[in-house]
């Protein structure tokens, strides 16, 4: 049981080629980082009902649609598995959780003291970027 993975998602919540990221409390993991909206799946939540349930309590947004799961990966020293979920969203995101929000271009991301999974998913949006490709349809 000790290598029970805890599924966690973070929304990719994008608009005119910018990305929707918060910054973290100071008293949290990561505090004062900067990451993509979500958290922690509770055991009998699927990722579209975990991503609704966390964007609606971290930053008051409606979900329109959860798509593609665009990049995954383990956060280092953790049990945790984030996946970095495509989410269209209405609504005017209001923090409650956060310390600060926006929304920036890939290259501006790079520069961000981004979350270290966060960092990696950005990593990989670059890559697909430079190589000519489209993160998610």
């Amino acid at each position: 049981m000790c290598d029970a993975k805890i599924p966690v998602v973070a929304a990719v919540i994008s608009r005119d080629d910018l990305y929707l990221v918060a910054r973290r409390p100071d008293h949290k993991r990561h505090g004062g980082l900067w990451e993509f909206p979500g958290g922690k799946l509770t055991p009998d939540e699927s990722k579209d009902e975990g991503i609704r349930r966390e964007l609606t309590e971290e930053l008051s947004l409606d979900v329109v649609s959860v798509e593609e799961t665009l990049f995954s990966t383990y956060d280092e020293g953790t049990p945790f598995i984030i996946d970095f979920v495509k989410v269209a969203v209405q609504g005017i995101p209001e923090l409650s959780e956060h310390l600060e929000m926006g929304w920036f271009g890939l290259d501006a991301l790079a520069l961000l003291p981004l979350a270290p999974a966060d960092a990696l998913f950005v990593e990989h949006a670059v890559s697909v970027r430079d190589e000519g490709g489209q993160l998610g349809c």
